[in-house]
């Protein structure tokens, strides 16, 4: 399916008959790194495969103001306001986990549940947060003048996965193939508009989140372990599963397991 919110037309699939759920996957990824769990989730989950801005088959329009994370929320609502979908289970794995929350946050009102993998509330404190801001530049800079190959050679390299070379060859190859089919253009302008360091930080208002929220992370990812970790201490209505020889990417590295937590979760039998 298509949707052309304000002149920007974003890529949907779904699948399955049950409650609405909205996936949205993480940067140089897109809707399809859910497809998977279509079977699975079937039952209890209608799957809402997005790809998010500058991704996937989703535009990369030219003005950065779309990219920043608020106003793809706020097209999310509109894509939502189309489909005649008033309240949705939320999942959301690292820029999408981000999104998922800014939703959430934003719009508490039309989330029931939200689950969130190896994500982030944002940076705290300001000067970090623009240390950050810079260094996402120097990405972006990065994919301007060498292209998106080299720049997925360098992004599959760096530490946060490196748990990613203990998967089979076929995961591996097909996570790649979903990483090179992005362009150049919305790769740069999602991590100018919507990066981490650009992003407002959730920290100070976690508390005032009334919807049940699950928080999933592998026990090798120390960064966002410790995160969750902190984030269980604000939030009221909250579980934290850890994924035991698991990285950042639980939903890819660790499928079966990933896919019954959200399950149990999602059809309350938690």
């Amino acid at each position: 399916m298509k949707f052309v919110i304000d002149g920007v037309r974003y890529h949907v699939d779904k699948c399955g008959n049950g409650y609405p759920l909205v996936a949205l996957h993480g940067f140089t990824g897109s809707g399809e790194t859910w497809r998977p769990f279509c079977d699975e989730w079937k039952d209890h989950s209608t799957l809402i495969m997005l790809d998010i801005i500058g991704h996937g088959q989703s535009d990369s329009p030219t003005d950065l103001e779309r990219y920043k994370i608020e106003n793809v929320a706020c097209d999310l609502i509109k894509i939502l306001d189309k489909l005649e979908i008033n309240q949705v289970d939320l999942l959301g794995y690292s820029m999408g986990g981000r999104l998922a929350l800014t939703f959430a946050m934003l719009y508490p009102h039309r989330v029931r549940k939200l689950v969130l993998e190896s994500a982030t509330p944002g940076i705290e404190k300001p000067q970090h947060q623009e240390e950050r801001r810079l260094k996402d530049e120097k990405l972006a800079d990065f994919i301007k003048k060498e292209g998106v190959e080299s720049f997925i050679n360098f992004w599959e390299s760096i530490p946060l996965f490196e748990s990613l070379t203990k998967l089979p060859e076929d995961k591996k190859e097909s996570l790649r193939m979903q990483r090179l089919k992005n362009n150049q253009k919305g790769l740069i302008n999602c991590l100018l508009g919507m990066g981490t360091g650009s992003q407002p930080s959730w920290w100070a208002d976690l508390h005032q989140l009334r919807c049940d929220v699950l928080l999933i992370t592998g026990n090798q990812d120390k960064k966002f372990c410790n995160i969750a970790e902190k984030m269980t201490f604000h939030l009221k209505n909250v579980d934290w599963q850890v994924i035991e020889d698991c990285g950042h990417i639980n939903h890819v590295e660790k499928s079966e397991i990933f896919g019954t937590i959200v399950s149990e979760f999602l059809s309350n039998t938690y």
